[in-house]
Parts: structure tokens; sequence; C-alpha cells
């Protein structure tokens, strides 16, 4: 099963960004977040909106 949500350094890897940028684009209102716990998951259906978007 394909994850739905991921760590915002496993984003910014993934994007090929600093987290700084990947703070930056949820800021944006860019890419989606959940609250788990203390943790800030990205979707990762935000991120492929994101790279479709750019694509």
């Amino acid at each position: 099963m394909e994850p739905l949500l991921v760590s915002i350094t496993e984003t910014a890897q993934t994007l090929n960004l600093g987290r700084t940028s990947v703070y930056a684009l949820i800021n944006e209102g860019k890419l989606e977040t959940r609250k788990m716990g203390r943790r800030r998951l990205v979707t990762v259906a935000s991120i492929r909106r994101l790279v479709g978007e750019q694509g």
C-alpha cells in the first residue's frame, strides 16, 4: 500500500527542495498537511497536484 502522508523531510527530498521551501509552499496553500499528534505530515495527493501544475 502506498503512503497517503509523508514527512516534511520526505517531501523536501521528493521535490528536491529544502525544508524551508516546503514550509513556504505549505504557507502559500500549495501543499496540504495533516497534524498527527505532534507531527505535521504532507498529503501525497497535494504533492502530486503541485508537480502536475508545474509540468
